[in-house]
């Protein structure tokens, strides 16, 4: 005797699909009211074999399993979210390095003049690192070569002062490093700046968690923070 399989087909295909929890138990109760229904009426010379009754229930069952399974995977996620956003707000009012290029300048009388820290980013250990600071005009007024720099993420500090040791005007630079390997080679390069964690705004579902930056550097994500200072 066969079991018309068609009642859980559908409810695969609900499943998949983002049936309700109520509509799939109304399903699997309608399957098991057709079992019970046709072992009743069974033919006594052509019985249902065990087999084929226990791959049927297995069926259903593996369709309850993967709802139960869905729904955890659900409270995991979150939960990871939570946790994300948590870990994110730790981050407030530190200083990070996220790509860019930028150097801010400031000065005044009790401090003198102060420029905000600045990093490098190498694919490969570097024979040889050289950073240029120019002004906004395109004008350079500071440069020097900072020897080898290991692959990875790399932090430094300038002081605010031109090569003459004349300090520069309160304002933004721009920083640029030029990467040689021990072969002569250029190596790819990427420039990183400081900012201050000043907010965290999380996304649709706790997910995609952006740290605010301020006005000048706007949001990013917790994946684009290379090192907290």
């Amino acid at each position: 005797m066969n079991i018309d399989t068609s009642v859980i087909s559908t409810v695969n295909a609900n499943s998949a699909s983002g049936m309700t929890p109520r509509q799939s138990q109304e399903l699997r109760e309608s399957f098991l009211t057709l079992l019970i229904t046709q072992l009743q009426n069974q033919d006594p010379l052509n019985p249902m074999e065990n087999a084929e009754m226990t791959s049927q229930l297995a069926q259903i069952n593996t369709v309850s399993g993967i709802e139960e399974l869905n729904t955890t995977l659900t409270g995991i996620t979150q939960q990871m979210d939570a946790a994300k956003t948590l870990q994110a707000a730790g981050l407030i009012d530190k200083a990070v390095l996220v790509p860019g290029n930028n150097v801010m300048v400031s000065s005044d009388v009790e401090s003198g003049t102060f420029a905000t820290p600045f990093g490098i980013e190498l694919s490969a250990p570097a024979e040889s690192v050289e950073v240029t600071v120019t002004s906004q005009s395109g004008e350079v007024v500071y440069t020097n070569n900072l020897g080898r720099v290991a692959a990875g993420v790399e932090s430094f500090s300038w002081g605010g002062a031109t090569n003459s040791g004349e300090a520069v005007p309160a304002g933004a630079y721009r920083v640029n490093f030029r990467a040689l390997d021990s072969d002569g080679e250029l190596l790819e390069a990427r420039a990183l700046n400081y900012a201050l964690v000043q907010g965290v705004t999380p996304g649709a579902g706790g997910s995609d968690v952006r740290l605010d930056l301020g006005a000048v550097f706007g949001q990013v994500t917790i994946d684009q923070v290379k090192q907290i200072l």
